[in-house]
């Protein structure tokens, strides 16, 4: 529900994206019922992060693999703009 509410999606737009029903989004959501790899897999990918993420909320090599696919969309020199940001999140997190 995380991951989907900082995407801005709805569950309406998760479950059209992940090829599932609105239903089973919600389930899925509040634990009721338990999923199936294959919609597993779907939701994970709709979401762009791994299946592990959404199981155990840790991030694997696949979830860094998704943001380097990302970062390969951009231009250089907004690689380096997101790499000055990153840089500045780990001054930030570092002092604390």
């Amino acid at each position: 529900m995380d991951r989907r509410k900082k995407l801005g999606l709805t569950q309406e737009a998760l479950a059209e994206k992940g090829d599932v029903t609105t239903q089973f989004v919600s389930y899925a959501e509040s634990g009721k019922r338990a999923m199936r790899p294959e919609n597993l897999l779907k939701i994970s990918s709709a979401l762009e992060v791994s299946a592990d993420y959404l199981l155990t909320g840790e991030i694997i090599d696949k979830d860094l693999l998704i943001l380097s696919d990302k970062l390969r969309k951009l231009t250089p020199s907004q690689v380096r703009t997101v790499e000055a940001i990153i840089d500045e999140c780990n001054n930030l997190f570092n002092q604390k």
